[in-house]
């Protein structure tokens, strides 16, 4: 250990940049080995099985990014061009700053011959090389591993004689059990990087860890072998040109380790570990497709910690919303959640205290009973969605919004809304009763305001709640296509996994118009911005479970073809 380079005050800030400096650095040990040993072997396959195999078993968790043109270049078919030449600015700009003072670049000196990276988070510890005398760090940061495959040694080789002609880094050899190590340190950080049978290169800002992941090359338990982990590697998310795959195979700790090494006392409460614990495992993925980026993330739950009890939804309720319905949310079964969160929380002193506490509030505003009077009702399918209008008081803003929910017990939904009728006129609002296409609407006005919301009944067992009465006379009357015969509705939603237990649905583009009045004081967006989201046709999200132990969701970033 004598021998390591240490420069642990800049280890940390550096640690999330390692990536392409870091195989710069490495690639000088394939040119120091020498071109007959480098060329001789094969390289071959290049996967997150293979990469996970030197990969320390303890890691707690692993990224496998696809570094295949093929994938990245689907990219291509969507955005406008101010768009896309907004992203290969950045890029480019990207490039420069890890390159700077050298003649680098990605797309020629390192895309043709990489192949495939895989990063992995080690546990917390002093794996440096702290000098004598010098206390460790409190709470460590966990170490990053890269482990960087090679496809073509030709073009590596290359790249390391182009390497040794820059003069900005010091290179320093060191012996770990018959395997070189080359430590280099350059003006802003150190790294510590090797070359596995020629097909791999570990790099590493500690030199521990890339003696840890020699260890693990030359028989010790790896990562490719830890329970769980290998069949979150093999199946993974089956999703058309993965970009990247990211691997827990032990959630719940991971997520708590990672915390504590920023909570206060690097502990966190025994409830909230408790909470983590309801997920075993999970693995999740981006890919590229005809509908835009897609991301999928499937967890394995513990059925006998998690409390929450899956419910698909029928969809139905789309239908009772209008076409221009820019957002969306929905649901099954609030009632039934809202019991579940009250049993999984039940040993948590903290939310106890805060659910008295709103039941008491509650109860003394507005004489409510917030189990009886507002969730037990609530036990059908259920909807939250903004509705873009240009009448009355919405005029001002663009867009309403509207709720409605599914019940089997009318009569105390009823009671309810009376009660908040009631609350409304003691607080010197209008309480007024009208009839809207054959139905009977509540509305509450404010003096010198006008409308504020209206309630009624679609049917017998739909109520609705419309910020403003242009909104309920549209709920109500229902004229031309409904969101669920809307094409942006359909290219958004139409490939989320079916059954589901709702959606989040955004309108990108038919909601644009009033990002202004909403969000930039009616000032126009700034071009970059502007190009961006001209780019985006909307976002989908929805969530299902297949059995009580596995919970799924998928979220499709919409895109719109180039042109």
């Amino acid at each position: 250990m004598s021998n390591a380079i240490s420069d642990k005050s800049d280890n940390k800030s550096h640690k999330s940049k390692l990536l392409v400096p870091a195989i710069s650095a490495a690639i000088v040990v394939a040119g120091g080995i020498g071109a007959y040993f480098y060329l001789k072997s094969p390289s071959g396959s290049l996967t997150p099985i293979s990469s996970a195999e030197v990969v320390p078993g303890d890691a707690l968790m692993a990224t496998y990014v696809n570094t295949d043109a093929a994938s990245w270049s689907k990219l291509q078919q969507f955005g406008t061009k101010p768009a896309q030449d907004l992203i290969a600015k950045a890029a480019q700009d990207f490039q420069k700053g890890l390159f700077a003072d050298s003649n680098i670049t990605y797309d020629t000196d390192i895309k043709p011959w990489i192949g495939g990276v895989m990063v992995a988070v080690l546990p917390a510890g002093n794996t440096g090389t702290t000098p004598e005398n010098t206390p460790a760090p409190t709470q460590p940061e966990p170490n990053i591993l890269l482990v960087v495959g090679i496809k073509d040694k030709i073009g590596a080789l290359n790249f390391a004689n182009k390497l040794k002609e820059q003069k900005n880094s010091q290179i320093q050899e060191i012996d770990y059990k018959g395997q070189k190590i080359i430590a280099s340190k350059g003006t802003t950080q150190s790294t510590y990087a090797t070359v596995l049978n020629n097909t791999h290169i570990l790099l590493a800002p500690e030199q521990k860890a890339v003696e840890r992941a020699i260890d693990t090359y030359k028989g010790e338990s790896s990562f490719a072998k830890k329970e769980g982990a290998s069949n979150l590697l093999t199946q993974g998310v089956d999703m058309k040109n993965t970009l990247a795959q990211i691997y827990i195979p032990d959630y719940g700790d991971t997520i708590a380790k990672l915390a504590s090494s920023n909570a206060p006392g690097g502990q966190l409460p025994p409830e909230t570990l408790k909470q983590l614990k309801q997920v075993k495992s999970m693995v999740a993925g981006v890919g590229v497709d005809e509908g835009g980026v897609r991301f999928k993330t499937i967890a394995k739950i513990d059925p006998q910690i998690n409390q929450f009890e899956y419910q698909s939804s029928p969809g139905q309720i789309i239908s009772q919303f209008p076409i221009d319905t820019v957002a969306l949310v929905t649901g099954q079964n609030i009632n039934n959640s809202w019991q579940s969160f009250l049993k999984q929380s039940k040993d948590i002193a903290e939310i106890q205290q805060g659910v008295e506490q709103a039941r008491q509030t509650i109860k003394q505003f507005a004489n409510l009973d917030l189990d009886k009077d507002i969730f037990s009702w609530m036990n059908g399918e259920f909807a939250f969605g903004a509705v873009k209008s240009n009448q009355g008081s919405l005029a001002s803003v663009g867009m309403g919004g509207a709720i409605l929910f599914d019940t089997s017990d009318r009569k105390t939904a009823e009671a309810t809304f009376t009660k908040l009728d009631d609350l409304a006129k003691k607080q010197s609002l209008n309480i007024t009763k009208k009839t809207v296409g054959g139905k009977s609407v509540t509305e509450w006005e404010a003096p010198f305001q006008g409308s504020l919301l209206a309630h009624g009944w679609l049917d017998e067992d739909t109520v609705f709640i419309a910020l403003g009465t242009p909104i309920a006379q549209t709920l109500i009357e229902n004229k031309g296509k409904t969101l669920d015969q809307s094409e942006s509705f359909k290219t958004i939603t139409s490939s989320l996994q079916k059954p589901n237990s709702g959606y989040f649905y955004l309108d990108i583009t038919n909601s644009r118009s009033l990002i202004p009045t909403l969000f930039t004081a009616n000032q126009p967006l700034p071009p970059d911005v502007d190009a961006i989201i001209s780019s985006i046709n909307g976002v989908g999200v929805t969530v299902n479970s297949s059995d009580k132990s596995t919970v799924q969701m998928e979220m499709l970033l919409a895109l719109k073809p180039s042109k």
